[in-house]
C-alpha cells in the first residue's frame, strides 16, 4: 500500500502540470436568412488567427471566442457522406481539431409515399 502514494502524488502532480487542451468547437444548427446553416464556435489564442472548416477558409464573428456559420448545402459539398466529424483548423494550431456534427447531418433522405405499420 505504501507505493501507491508517491505514484498518485505523482499523477496528481503531472495532471495538474500539464497544458491545457484547446476544448473542441461546438456546432448547432441555426437558420441565418432563412437558410439552415452549421454555426460552428470555438476559441483561439491570437484574434487575428485564421479558421478553416474542412479546409476551407471560413468568415468568424468574435475575437478569442468566434463563431462561423456554413449553410449545409456547402457542408455537403465539403464533407464526405454521413460523415460524423468536421476538421476545424486554428492558425497556430499544431493539429486540426474535430467537431462533432449533430447527428443525420451529412446523411441522404429518401421520400417515402407512403409508410405502413403492421399490428403485433
Amino acid at each position: 500500500m505504501r507505493w501507491t502514494s508517491p505514484l498518485l502524488a505523482m499523477a496528481l502532480t503531472t495532471g495538474l502540470a500539464a497544458p491545457a487542451m484547446a476544448s473542441a468547437p461546438g456546432t448547432r444548427l441555426v437558420t441565418d436568412h432563412g437558410e439552415i446553416c452549421l454555426q460552428v464556435s470555438g476559441h483561439r489564442d491570437d484574434p487575428a488567427a485564421a479558421v478553416q472548416i474542412a479546409g476551407h477558409a471560413v468568415p468568424v464573428k468574435g475575437h478569442r471566442n468566434w463563431r462561423a456559420r456554413v449553410p449545409v448545402q456547402t457542408l455537403h459539398q465539403w464533407a464526405p457522406p454521413f460523415a460524423r466529424r468536421i476538421e476545424i483548423t486554428v492558425t497556430g494550431q499544431t493539429a486540426p481539431i474535430m467537431a462533432e456534427l449533430p447527428i443525420g447531418l451529412l446523411g441522404h433522405t429518401t421520400g417515402l409515399a407512403a409508410l405502413t405499420i403492421g399490428q403485433r
